[in-house]
């Protein structure tokens, strides 16, 4: 499988090569484009594929899997502007926002890590986060572009929940919300995340809730 990612970082798109036997999946509408003979399996991906849209409230309990049947290409894009990293999983785990997720292969196991506060802001569907597991990798994506930050052993750091994309599963972690009731309610923050080392961050630059925050103010 050889694969690269093009028009980085603003409309970044994944084109993944597949040898006959080789497999790709992603999340539903994803598919730009295939060419050879790819045959498709659309599934729920195990149950914790099924509880991470259904907790989410997402748009569909599916996942697609496309496998060659001979020499052939597929190119996936996710539904918001932004870049695509890619996670190598076969000597760590990762903790993945739910709106992160694109695509991945190999033997990957999807569960829920953590869910909370659902309902609470706009724009990002609740607070879902997935672990993610296995031999293989799997591609995220990000509204923005994506900036990786290393901790070191007793490193710490402070950031919004909507601008985490990916941390690895062993750093330590604990949401919370903004300061106090007043700096929750009026600062523009509302859920943190701290986050202590050693580990990667991958940090989005942008923030759907904050988006969809000044799209609201403009259509009033």
């Amino acid at each position: 499988m050889d694969w690269e990612i093009t028009k980085s970082p603003s409309y970044s798109i994944l084109k993944v090569k597949l040898n006959p036997g080789e497999e790709v999946s992603s999340e539903p509408g994803a598919m730009v484009l295939m060419k050879g003979s790819v045959s498709i399996k659309t599934h729920t991906g195990g149950v914790a594929s099924a509880l991470k849209r259904a907790i989410a409230g997402g748009e569909s309990l599916f996942i697609n899997t496309y496998r060659a049947q001979g020499p052939s290409e597929v190119w996936l894009a996710p539904s918001i502007p932004g870049d695509i990293s890619y996670l190598e999983l076969e000597n760590s785990s990762y903790i993945v926002q739910d709106f992160g997720y694109l695509a991945h292969q190999g033997d990957v196991r999807l569960t829920t890590a953590w869910k909370g506060f659902r309902g609470m802001f706009a724009g990002g569907g609740g607070l879902v986060w997935l672990k993610l597991e296995g031999q293989g990798g799997v591609w995220v994506n990000a509204f923005g572009g994506i900036e990786k930050y290393r901790l070191g052993p007793g490193d710490r750091v402070i950031i919004d929940n909507f601008h985490i994309v990916a941390l690895e599963s062993g750093m330590s972690w604990h949401v919370r919300k903004f300061g106090g009731m007043k700096s929750f309610l009026l600062g523009g923050e509302g859920i943190v995340v701290d986050i202590s080392g050693p580990g990667e961050i991958f940090v989005q630059t942008r923030s759907m809730s904050a988006f969809t925050a000044a799209i609201r103010r403009l259509i009033k």
